[in-house]
């Protein structure tokens, strides 16, 4: 079972896979990107604030991420027999790359393909919320930080808001994969809404 965590910045989707994870312990957790030691070097330049990346360039790092991640860590751990609960996967970048950056969704649709194998999510958990309240909390989150996770934030309100549309529109297209779970409540709400979506959909947490 391969489930993956999407949703804008400051969605709250990271906190909800960590609750998730809490109650499935044997869970094999990861991230993109990163995941690998690899990928976690590519995340750090891809994160920087102060890397000022062309949107192919940016678009290739991501997929050079995901590929490692997929190969090492994903497709292993699913073959092991394990649940894979992933903070963020190919829709990532249909939403950002595709309607964020503007870049020919069909050909994303490809590169992902290519970087995963076609490898496709069980179940994808959507986190929505205005993206006003997302870019206020995840700002807020990283003030004072160092350079390293604020690259996206820094982006204009109308780059999120593209990228949300992006998100909803994903979740209209593929319904029997996609649920949609209002973020902007507290954590334990949302979380109660998570466990109940899983548990409708799969045969975990029963």
């Amino acid at each position: 079972m391969f489930i993956t965590f999407e949703g804008i910045e400051g969605s709250g989707k990271s906190t909800q896979l960590r609750r998730l994870a809490e109650r499935l312990p044997d869970a094999v957790i990861t991230k993109e990107p990163g995941g690998t030691p690899l990928a976690d070097r590519i995340r750090a330049i891809l994160l920087d604030s102060s890397s000022h990346l062309d949107p192919i360039a940016e678009l290739f790092l991501f997929a050079a991420s995901r590929r490692q991640n997929v190969i090492e860590v994903i497709k292993p751990a699913l073959a092991h027999g394990n649940v894979v609960l992933c903070d963020r996967f190919t829709d990532s970048t249909l939403a950002y790359q595709g309607f964020g950056r503007l870049i020919n969704i069909d050909q994303l649709r490809t590169l992902n393909a290519w970087a995963t194998d076609s490898l496709t999510p069980d179940l994808t958990l959507l986190f929505d919320l205005p993206e006003e309240i997302g870019l206020t909390r995840a700002r807020s989150r990283n003030a004072g930080a160092a350079q390293d996770e604020g690259r996206f934030e820094a982006e204009e309100l109308r780059f999120h808001r593209r990228v949300r549309e992006g998100y909803r529109a994903l979740a209209v297209a593929e319904p029997e994969r996609f649920v949609v779970i209002d973020g902007d409540g507290e954590v334990d709400d949302v979380f109660a809404r998570v466990v109940a979506e899983v548990q409708k959909r799969t045969e975990l947490l029963r």
